[in-house]
């Protein structure tokens, strides 16, 4: 039985999904069969659940959304630590050991990595930056971090919650009432092709904003229309 499951939600994702597999492959390799990986497909129109087959343990079909996907993912694993990775998020070279060392502490119940955005704008990196020191004094993690969760814990909040949008940050505020979260400092690389295609700027504001409207209490459907 493995002690980590690695659960990948896609949606067209045939440009991503080999690189992210390949690179796992090596960290399988290393820690054995102590690692599994599931693909979870949303529907895609491209040659993803072609390429991701060879390269997953898994790969399972269900209703688009990331909630949705992530949730199936978690039902199919055998493993007692879940971790959630975007396809376009490169885990750091010992992820899945420093996952399974933090949180054999005792001390948290789930987790987080610090994360880099890829990309030729200067300003990534301060994008980046703002939000791992946000994280570590919120206790809220986002999707390209690489959320990590005990199953029980995960399971005793009802999992990701069914919504469109926010879904992380959702979990990630139940999860803090068991525990404050363990920020690992080292990085996960991920792609910062939403920055670029809209703008840097444009991006922090909307997305700035999408969370303060979720706080106030608008309801996520209209954040997702507003974040298409």
């Amino acid at each position: 039985m493995a002690t980590l499951s690695i659960v990948i939600p896609v949606l067209n994702e045939a440009a991503a999904i080999q690189h992210t597999l390949r690179l796992l492959r090596t960290q399988r390799l290393r820690h054995g069969a102590s690692i599994e990986v599931i693909v979870v497909d949303g529907g895609s129109m491209d040659d993803t659940v072609a390429l991701a087959m060879p390269l997953a343990d898994k790969v399972l079909h269900a209703a688009a959304g990331r909630a949705t996907q992530m949730n199936a993912g978690a039902a199919a694993a055998s493993a007692e630590v879940l971790l959630f990775l975007h396809a376009d998020t490169i885990l750091p070279e010992q992820g899945a050991a420093l996952v399974m060392d933090g949180l054999r502490a005792g001390r948290h119940a789930w987790g987080r990595f610090d994360v880099r955005i890829a990309g030729k704008p200067a300003m990534l990196r301060v994008v980046a930056a703002c939000m791992n020191l946000r994280s570590r004094l919120s206790g809220i993690a986002t999707g390209d971090q690489a959320i990590f969760v005990r199953r029980e814990d995960f399971c005793a909040v009802g999992g990701f919650p069914e919504q469109p949008l926010m879904e992380d940050i959702e979990l990630s505020a139940r999860l803090k009432l068991r525990s404050r979260p363990l920020c690992l400092k080292e990085k996960v690389t991920t792609s910062g092709r939403r920055w670029e295609s809209r703008g840097v700027w444009r991006t922090i504001f909307l997305m700035w904003s999408l969370r303060l409207r979720y706080w106030m209490g608008t309801d996520t459907a209209s954040l997702a229309r507003a974040y298409r």
